[in-house]
């Protein structure tokens, strides 16, 4: 916390220091409030204390209290917490999905200054040890569905104390591991508790990136850098919360803490709808229809099986009017389809673990008001604009800047006061010049909005210029046969890289490569589209929903492209 200006012995500050005076610089004199991570909690309970958190909890019902009840038990586990020896920057780990009892660990470990880091399940146990083991949690809480995997990860993280089941004695999986129920271990404790005023530039929650090249990273947010994040994202050209929402984040609590939503939800006052474990396109809709769910936030791939529910049982919404999609780029054919046959408003937005991750987001400024329709949709359809907090650049290979003029592309650099400066544990800082390298390839145009072309390492690079492998499969995305697609780049002995297209077909359709090659005519540079389509059942994907472009790549390493059989034909 900002200490207040000390004043010299005898020095009254009157308010008014003459112009060109050496004295020291006049202060502001307001309160000096922390921004603290429980405050939102405390508000929420305070003035909005009724407002609904609904819950599909792992065990199968559903559970439904208020942001005061959420309080008093987010409190109890800080006492718990303190009464086992928790000091203030010690981690504490969870496995968990989307659920008020996980709610009650972001506050209730951040609220008595330890550190909530959020472990994703998804990944692999070998990840998983490293990550646990990285970050020194002593406490692990888990869900019931995770048990297994808790007996599977306990021997190898010798450091934690103690595995904490997120349910009651009548639910207690058994297992190898010695476990602690969470609701006896809550219900030993008061709720009697005042949260501590302590500096808000202290660590508040640990999220490590996906780790697909090399260990998982982590990056460790601050309070203030945490509260800032959800002020951001309430914005009325960011999410645009308000206490008339009710909000589900249909992105995991372990997917960069569901976008911020769990903190944003109670800055605002809005009713909170919690999916659990249940994702698929049927359970979404009968929890969204029977909560009246106003707003949500996924990734393009769950956002897919929903939308294919919708369309073969012919259903509509009654209640919800708008999605962020983010995680990866969202296709146009999707926006499209959430816009025209659901009348959902798509926000399409990029952001990263390190950024908290919200930075950018797609909202029309005034001046687009009397664009047509479709011209306001190329706007939307790009990864949007900064909101307050975000500064961002592109620079060429020379790392000089490049000019905003919608063509120009480069290397995506950002900066900002939640934006990490180094990775946990690491010494190095990977800034340059103060700005933190995404990774990302894409252009600005000249009112500053942001398109992703393709990551740095997923451009291909075919005869010295580049293609974007996202734009092509955006392109095969909008075939309405087509239910998945992924390009990658193949070797060529001529041109050093072509693109290979590989698609899902949607069920009960017979799309072919001269067909889906055709349909790429008018809409792409005739060099762009793609020199193979390989048809598979399914395309990997990361732990956090993204595809996992590595694998495929190692899947198709032997793939020769019809060009190049031909080229080897003919030299022989």
């Amino acid at each position: 916390m900002v200490t207040p200006q000390q004043e010299p012995p005898g020095r009254q500050v009157s308010g008014h220091e003459p112009r060109g005076s050496s004295a020291a610089p006049l202060m502001g004199q307001m309160m000096q409030m922390p921004l603290l991570i429980s405050s939102l909690l405390h508000h929420a309970a305070r003035h909005f204390g009724d407002t609904e958190i609904v819950t599909r909890r792992i065990e199968g019902d559903l559970h439904r209290y208020t942001y005061a009840d959420c309080e008093v038990r987010a409190k109890q586990l800080a006492q718990a917490l303190l009464a086992t020896g928790v000091k203030r920057g010690d981690r504490i780990g969870t496995l968990a999905w989307n659920t008020y009892r996980h709610l009650e660990v972001y506050y209730g470990t951040s609220g008595m200054g330890a550190v909530c880091h959020t472990i994703n399940p998804r990944l692999f146990a070998e990840q998983l040890v490293f990550i646990i083991n990285h970050a020194e949690d002593r406490f692990v809480l888990f869900d019931i569905t995770f048990a297994a995997l808790v007996d599977q990860l306990a021997a190898q993280c010798p450091q934690v104390r103690g595995w904490i089941a997120l349910t009651d004695r009548a639910h207690l999986p058994a297992m190898q591991t010695p476990i602690i129920c969470y609701e006896e271990w809550l219900a030993a404790q008061s709720g009697e508790f005042d949260w501590p005023q302590f500096d808000e530039l202290s660590a508040s929650s640990l999220c490590y990136t996906s780790g697909t090249t090399g260990h998982p990273k982590g990056a460790l947010y601050s309070h203030r850098s945490t509260v800032l994040h959800a002020y951001g994202a309430a914005l009325p050209d960011a999410m645009a919360c308000s206490a008339r929402d009710a909000i589900m984040p249909v992105v995991p609590m372990f997917h960069v803490n569901a976008w911020g939503i769990p903190y944003t939800a109670p800055l605002v006052g809005a009713k909170l709808v919690l999916p659990g474990k249940d994702l698929d396109g049927a359970s979404l809709y009968a929890l969204m229809e029977s909560e009246q769910v106003s707003f949500s936030a996924g990734v393009p791939t769950v956002w897919l099986g929903l939308l294919n529910y919708l369309s073969q049982n012919n259903l509509q919404f009654s209640s919800f009017k708008r999605t962020v999609i983010g995680g990866s780029a969202c296709p146009p054919a999707m926006l499209r389809s959430f816009e025209d046959q659901f009348g959902v408003h798509v926000i399409h937005a990029w952001g990263m673990t390190e950024l908290s991750p919200l930075g950018t987001l797609a909202n029309l400024k005034a001046k687009h008001a009397a664009l047509p329709p479709e011209a306001q949709r190329h706007i939307l359809e790009k990864q949007g604009h900064v909101i307050f907090g975000v500064d961002l650049r592109i620079v060429g290979i020379d790392g000089l800047e490049l000019p905003w003029d919608g063509v120009s592309f480069g290397d995506l650099q950002v900066r900002g006061p939640w934006v990490v400066e180094r990775y946990f544990g690491q010494l190095e800082s990977p800034l340059i010049d103060g700005w933190f390298p995404t990774g990302d390839v894409a252009t600005i145009d000249a009112d500053g909005y942001m398109q992703i072309t393709d990551r740095s390492k997923d451009v291909i690079k075919s005869g010295g210029e580049w293609i974007s492998s996202i734009e092509i499969e955006n392109v095969a995305m909008a075939h309405p046969e087509v239910a998945e697609a992924a390009c990658i780049s193949c070797a060529h002995p001529k041109w050093d890289e072509r693109p290979l297209l590989v698609v899902v077909r949607k069920p009960g359709t017979e799309v072919d490569r001269e067909s889906l090659l055709q349909f790429y005519e008018g809409r792409v540079a005739k060099w762009w589209i793609p020199d193979d389509i390989a048809f598979v059942d399914a395309i990997p994907h990361t732990a956090t929903g993204k595809i996992q472009k590595l694998k495929l790549r190692e899947l198709f390493k032997n793939h020769v492209l019809p060009s190049v059989s031909q080229m080897q034909a003919e030299s022989t």
